[in-house]
């Protein structure tokens, strides 16, 4: 018999992580030891548990900018060799513990050189912190393997500093690049300088893109600047027409319009976040979450955490709140799994190995 769908049993299934931002999910007990550390005095408390909620109720606004707000905190924090090193080190550590064997990880570099540090610094201790909690998970016998995504602001004017900067660190453990901050206002073509060289360095990379703002930001992520992946692009579901009360209505009376077309004809993974959007505003609940509809129409759907410590979330929890909104099965969490998996920015054979040789051994254990 299949193992039962729960928490419990979801946690031990192998996952992959594509969409996770490292300042967005700190331990609230690291970020009081090292704001101690450091000095930094603006904690809204000094008990991890009372900070912990301060976090997720803070993040609930509704608001993407007011979400954007909680950033300021983790990030204070994060301005030495030793806070990156930590934050990363449990980072890979806390994934680990939560079943995850891959993961992309993003953060922005230009944002952790206030106290002195320049941006390789501030990359070679968070590649380090990342190998460092690698090891570690694996002497516990967890194994997780971490991508990092390198994120520039897409408010700022460094953005083809950082795409170098990433591509640079390619050979060292970055896989990717990623833009990120908020949408309105900051369209993605204002850093066209920094696609095209990573078009001409054979460079992947992901685009924050239709989360707060529309279908005008997810066609010019995709047919402007190139993006291989969208961060987030829930707003696709705004270029679906459909009726019905049911979910099986709205798949039956779906009709497209030629940027949703396009987006599933070219299997353009969908990085989604369900709790974050639904924090930002994005969404109304998790049963609403246009994940559900684009799943049954084939979509390149993947699960992801956002921000965990903002969110108080999982990946565990992530896929534990869509099996009980629409009634998945582990075919359908597998398949999310997968998904994600093939959408990975590692090589192609070293994607095959982990969807052959630990991701569908895992789900035939706990589905048969």
């Amino acid at each position: 018999m299949p193992a039962e769908l729960n928490p419990t049993t979801i946690r031990t299934a192998p996952k992959v992580l594509l969409h996770d931002h490292l300042d967005g999910g700190l331990r609230p007990q690291t970020i009081i030891d090292l704001a101690a550390g450091i000095g930094y005095q603006k904690l809204p408390s000094m008990d991890a548990e009372v900070l912990g909620q301060w976090f997720i109720e803070s993040a609930n606004s509704g608001s993407l900018v007011r979400y954007l707000e909680t950033f300021d905190h983790t990030v204070a924090v994060m301005q030495t060799r030793e806070g990156l090193h930590r934050v990363a080190s449990e980072c890979a550590q806390d994934l680990a513990e939560d079943g995850v064997v891959y993961a992309e990880v993003r953060w922005a570099p230009e944002q952790h050189v206030t106290d002195g540090l320049n941006l390789d610094e501030v990359m070679d201790a968070t590649l380090e912190g990342f190998a460092h909690g690698m090891q570690a998970a694996s002497e516990k016998g967890q194994y997780i393997r971490i991508g990092s995504l390198v994120t520039a602001m897409r408010h700022a004017a460094r953005s083809r500093e950082i795409a170098e900067l990433a591509v640079a660190y390619r050979d060292r453990g970055v896989v990717g690049f990623d833009i990120a901050g908020a949408e309105a206002g900051f369209p993605p073509t204002r850093h066209l300088d920094a696609f095209e060289y990573l078009r001409r360095e054979n460079f992947h990379f992901t685009i924050h893109a239709g989360e707060a703002f529309g279908l005008p930001s997810i066609w010019e992520a995709i047919q402007w600047c190139g993006a291989d992946r969208l961060g987030h692009g829930v707003r696709i579901i705004d270029d679906i027409k459909s009726t019905g009360s049911s979910l099986e209505q709205q798949v039956t009376s779906a009709e497209m319009g030629r940027l949703a077309q396009y987006v599933r004809d070219k299997r353009i993974p969908l990085e989604m976040c369900p709790s974050s959007n639904l924090q930002t505003g994005a969404v109304s609940s998790i049963e609403e979450h246009p994940i559900g509809l684009l799943r049954r129409l084939h979509f390149r759907v993947t699960v992801n955490t956002d921000n965990r410590l903002m969110s108080g979330t999982s990946m565990t929890r992530e896929m534990t709140l869509l099996a009980e909104a629409f009634g998945y099965t582990w075919s359908d969490l597998q398949w999310l799994t997968v998904n994600a998996m093939k959408s990975s920015f590692i090589p192609f054979d070293e994607r095959l190995a982990i969807i052959n040789g630990t991701i569908k051994p895992g789900y035939a254990a706990l589905s048969i």
